[in-house]
């Protein structure tokens, strides 16, 4: 399983009914431009998020691959099945191609693992993974039988927020534990910041479509953007055929300066 650098995000869709209409075409034009990764989870609107999704790639199923999480709390066997087949019924599919569990809780991971894997082996998912995860929890995670299973890692990782540079990152790159990207716009504030705006004018970008360039830069990381509206969609879908030159990356890396010792990981 391999993730393509962009996908598109689903966090606060489902949460109004007016809305609905227009975040299933963003979804529809996300696919039309190529874009095959939606990234979900049974917290967004406590299923309608799901539902939105279901709705978008109906009919569509090989164009898409699709991420979805479980709560915590629904990381034991018995919670964890009957939360996969929700999920799957809001989505209209028979599998989905990966499964996160989206922050550590209660349930301790010796339980949690044996289940995803049966999961895997049933066929009702293709692989799973993890969310809001630092180095401790993954070293915990792969001591465990079938741990080493873990395909995926999702985490915060933005031009401000780059705490996952210093081990994380490289951490996963040796695993072959692959890292998406969640709220790489820094849920909009970012786009604002003078240089990642001047620097973007420079290349005819927009600050947006600079910032997802610079979160996909590494191989190996999947930036997930917000996309409800179409014009946002085109402008991500933009922003992946970005390749930075070494004085934009340069420049970046004065305004927002990597990390020089360990960060605590940082979670939205």
């Amino acid at each position: 399983m391999n993730l393509s650098p962009l996908g598109m995000g689903t966090w606060h869709m489902g949460e109004c009914a007016s809305d609905r209409a227009a975040e299933v075409a963003a979804l529809r034009l996300g696919l039309d431009l190529g874009i095959r990764v939606i990234d979900t989870a049974e917290m967004y609107a406590e299923g309608g998020a799901e539902e939105v999704v279901g709705e978008a790639i109906a009919g569509r199923r090989e164009d898409v691959l699709v991420v979805s999480k479980f709560y915590p709390h629904h990381a034991a066997p018995r919670e964890l099945e009957a939360a996969c087949a929700r999920s799957l019924a809001r989505l209209g599919i028979d599998r989905l191609d990966v499964y996160l569990c989206h922050w550590r809780g209660a349930v301790p991971l010796a339980r949690t693992v044996p289940a995803l894997n049966a999961l895997v082996d049933s066929g009702r998912i293709a692989s799973w993974g993890v969310s809001n995860f630092d180095v401790e929890d993954l070293e915990e995670l792969f001591a465990i039988p079938g741990g080493e299973r873990c395909a995926v890692n999702q985490v915060l990782y933005n031009l401000s927020r780059r705490g996952i540079e210093y081990d994380l990152l490289p951490w996963c790159a040796a695993r072959g534990v692959q890292v998406m990207a969640y709220s790489p716009l820094d849920e909009g504030p970012l786009v604002k910041h003078p240089v990642l705006v001047s620097l973007a004018r420079e290349r005819g970008l927009t600050a947006a479509q600079l910032a997802i360039a610079w979160t996909i830069r590494h191989p190996g990381v999947c930036s997930i953007p917000k996309a409800a509206r179409e014009q946002h969609v085109r402008d991500n879908a933009a922003g992946a055929q970005v390749r930075l030159d070494s004085e934009a990356l340069a420049a970046l890396d004065r305004a927002f300066p990597p990390p020089t010792r360990k960060r605590r990981l940082e979670v939205i």
